[in-house]
């Protein structure tokens, strides 16, 4: 997967489309509350700036229906953060497409910025409408993807446009994305960890077995353990289980079997007699979760046992949490992964939407390799799927 980055391409006076990911979170007044996600993106402004392009910016908030309908959901308080951040003029334009936009593009000279309305508002633009992609790419002399977060949706602006535009690169979030997921899987440095959570073995088990030839071990944590023991025979109380998983779990156990690897499963949990924050609280080891009871996180010895495995790692991969990190009471095993995690010396990447807020929660951030930006997209990069916005850009010529 060697595509074309935004270095390798010579920007001066060219007219670049450039997919980000703004879709920032707001309050009820429309208001921005997070900038992050507009910051991430400053780097590939700024280099197509410096380097004296015309500069056309596209995204999508929220789920608009189609038709702009939701004022709350325009790019223009978008715009003027953006301008705000980097200290710099940014047109807002009230159309993604149509004579507005050609007519303010024509008149764009080197260094200028416009910023387009909601893609969304288009229902083209999700159901990957072809004449909208045409449109616009009508705009651009070279598309510029910088939205990891969107890359495994198949729509216009973060995929087909870039057949209609002669070259489509990777921003500077999306090449660390790639650089980070897809040559990490190709060659980690061993012991390989994978850590899985989350509530559900049905949401990570291809991302497991598209990792089993791969890894050294899985630590698992979460829902999805408690299918894995219901597979085993052992007593899971009222812990949550996938029922319609129970073969799936059972024949990934015979693959992790057959291969040289191991797959770690709690061997004490922290269990709720109600799926509350003030639920009454037990500890247990495995095997002993009374039938009214669920596990909510695991228990202290499992932490110490997974803390050897992340001690031990050169390359670490985590996604989803421990347990039930929501509510404070079950927070303690999720937030003492963070700390194992953010002190190892290995390789550390954190995906998936949920373990990237526990992360953030615990405060454990700051010796952490990469935090993806992209939950749905950095998961699907794990199961081995081409993701449409890498698998349209430009191929790198050797």
């Amino acid at each position: 997967m060697d595509k074309l980055s935004i270095t390798d391409v010579k920007l001066n006076n060219k007219r670049v489309l450039m997919r980000v990911d703004f879709n920032v979170p707001m309050d009820s007044e429309g208001n921005i509350t997070d900038d992050s996600k507009i910051k991430e993106s400053l780097a590939s402004i700024k280099y197509a700036l410096e380097h004296e392009a015309k500069i056309i910016l596209c995204t999508h908030i929220g789920r608009p229906k189609g038709g702009i309908s939701e004022p709350k959901l325009k790019t223009d308080k978008i715009a003027r953060r953006l301008s705000e951040l980097l200290n710099y003029p940014v047109k807002k334009i009230d159309a993604c497409v149509g004579s507005e936009v050609e007519a303010a593009v024509a008149e764009m000279e080197e260094g200028d910025i416009i910023f387009l309305e909601n893609v969304r508002f288009y229902k083209e633009e999700t159901a990957n409408d072809e004449r909208f992609s045409r449109e616009l790419a009508r705009l651009a002399d070279i598309y510029v993807n910088d939205a990891f977060a969107t890359a495994h949706r198949a729509h216009c602006s973060t995929a087909s446009v870039a057949k209609y535009i002669p070259i489509s690169c990777a921003g500077f979030l999306m090449q660390k994305e790639i650089d980070y997921f897809v040559k990490l899987l190709e060659n980690p440095k061993r012991p390989f960890l994978a850590i899985l959570g989350g509530a559900k073995i049905s949401g990570k088990i291809s991302a497991l077995l598209n990792m089993i030839d791969k890894v050294d071990a899985f630590l698992i944590g979460g829902g999805m353990a408690y299918t894995f023991l219901k597979a085993m025979g052992t007593p899971v109380g009222n812990s949550l289980v996938e029922l319609d998983q129970i073969e799936v779990a059972k024949k990934t156990l015979h693959e992790v079997i057959d291969r040289t690897i191991e797959l770690i499963l709690p061997i004490d949990h922290v269990i709720g007699d109600k799926y509350n924050a003030n639920a009454n609280i037990q500890i247990v080891t495995r095997g002993n979760i009374p039938d009214e009871w669920e596990s909510m996180d695991i228990g202290p010895k499992t932490v110490e046992m997974f803390a050897g495995y992340i001690s031990r790692a050169k390359t670490i991969v985590w996604n989803g949490p421990m347990g039930v990190f929501e509510f404070p009471n079950f927070s303690n095993g999720t937030f003492e992964i963070a700390r194992r995690v953010n002190d190892s010396k290995g390789t550390t990447v954190i995906g998936g939407g949920d373990s990237i807020a526990a992360v953030v929660q615990s405060g454990f951030t700051n010796n952490i390799t990469h935090i993806s930006t992209g939950g749905g997209a950095s998961l699907e990069l794990l199961e081995g799927k081409d993701l449409p916005g890498i698998a349209f850009l430009t191929d790198k010529r050797h």
